[in-house]
């Protein structure tokens, strides 16, 4: 999401239901069919509420330390049936603490410490970043 949390508002985006059919509507018109869904950060608001709604519409989630996380119950995760890769970087003290504490609830996941990595781990660490990525992604069906 542009603007690290200060783009202009949209009146669609207000609720989570709103970014949730944000989502809907993007997947859409770019025609993706079961796609692996990235969710760095403040895109959490977005991706999380789509995930908790329709995801079996997706192949994969991988989010990275996304917020919003605290959102949702423990049971509202474990009915998610989507394959997960949890990434964050060991020195995100703050936001990927509260992220993976509550995104292990998601009963198909898999977690990747990236060591040295802040919060934009896949900035940080770039390689080790997408060899996570391409073995999660090798394994989904």
């Amino acid at each position: 999401i542009p603007g690290y949390g200060d783009s202009p508002s949209a009146k669609m985006v207000v609720t989570a239901q709103g970014r949730r059919t944000f989502l809907d509507h993007v997947l859409q018109e770019l025609g993706m069919q079961r796609p692996v869904l990235v969710s760095p950060s403040m895109s959490g608001r977005f991706s999380l509420p789509f995930l908790l709604a329709q995801g079996d519409r997706l192949a994969g989630f991988v989010p990275i330390a996304p917020v919003g996380t605290k959102d949702y119950t423990a049971e509202q995760y474990q009915r998610v049936q989507t394959p997960t890769l949890i990434v964050y970087g060991d020195r995100d003290t703050r936001l990927a603490p509260q992220a993976l504490q509550n995104l292990k609830h998601l009963p198909e996941h898999r977690v990747a410490v990236l060591p040295g990595a802040g919060h934009a781990c896949y900035l940080d660490k770039p390689e080790e970043f997408h060899q996570a990525l391409l073995g999660f992604l090798r394994q989904l069906k």
